[in-house]
């Protein structure tokens, strides 16, 4: 079984408390974006892939390793390499948390990383989301949404998003999830991607000083496109900015072009912005 998982924007992003787990309480609108996807195939031990080949002609070396007990196999393509274990990724993961509760067949996972990493976009978390309904389906689990949500976000904070795939109001570390009825048809989305620059998530939380916003989300969200500028923040844009003044000059250039909103998603680098369709 072969999918594309694609990424996603931050609508504002508010960190609001730090918790007694360490982590932090967020509110952010979660936004699926298709412009930009992984490749992912998950096959049963014994079938033979469809991607496998394209992969090694494009790439030449993947990053492959096979779980102790033999019963998953992982590639990962990517261009710039891959420079984490095979078997840390957030699909082989998602493998070993859906085994301890069902009886899998033996799997091959192929991936091919084409989503930046490091960019707030979410690529590895919405490969861990996918690999999840296509291991489930694949093993003939009739898992709910509900369900593979709730392993999602034992994976990740944002993983529970891309379960989903339509615009959620994100609360909680980012895995309390309420749909949210947006309407961007009148506008187009750009999401630039600087070369170069990649944002730990880990040093962009040690800058924050999380505050309640004298707006909530919702109440933002609800104004005209045309007032967000001024009222639709994402609080880890002026530490993330302090130290890669590109990414601030990235969103200027934006505006130059005629975006009515631009913000940096997530914790950065990517940044995104909002222009009137012609």
């Amino acid at each position: 079984m072969i999918g594309y998982p694609n990424v996603k924007i931050n609508l504002g992003l508010h960190v609001v408390r730090r918790r007694p787990d360490g982590y932090h309480d967020l509110e952010t609108l979660f936004v699926p974006y298709s412009g930009i996807t992984d490749c992912l195939e998950v096959i049963t031990g014994d079938d033979y892939s469809r991607t496998l080949a394209g992969l090694k002609e494009r790439y030449g070396t993947l990053a492959q390793a096979v779980s102790p007990d033999g019963k998953l196999m992982i590639s990962i393509a990517r261009k710039e390499g891959v420079d984490w274990d095979p078997l840390q990724d957030l699909t082989a993961r998602a493998y070993m948390l859906l085994a301890a509760d069902y009886k899998l067949p033996p799997m091959k996972i192929f991936l091919e990383k084409r989503a930046p990493v490091g960019a707030g976009l979410g690529g590895g978390s919405a490969d861990a989301a996918w690999a999840l309904r296509l291991m489930a389906e694949l093993a003939g689990l009739d898992l709910s949404d509900e369900v593979l949500a709730a392993y999602a976000a034992r994976l990740g904070s944002d993983c529970a998003f891309f379960v989903y795939n339509t615009p959620m109001l994100g609360t909680g570390r980012g895995e309390v999830l309420e749909p949210y009825e947006l309407d961007l048809s009148p506008y187009r989305l750009e999401v630039v991607i600087p070369e170069g620059i990649s944002v730990s998530t880990a040093d962009a939380y040690r800058g924050i000083i999380p505050h309640l916003p004298k707006k909530t989300l919702q109440e933002v969200l609800q104004q005209p496109v045309s007032t967000w500028k001024t009222t639709l923040k994402n609080d880890f844009e002026p530490t993330v900015f302090a130290k890669y003044p590109a990414l601030a000059d990235y969103k200027e250039q934006l505006y130059a072009r005629g975006a009515l909103y631009a913000a940096m998603s997530g914790s950065g680098s990517a940044l995104f912005g909002l222009f009137p369709k012609d």
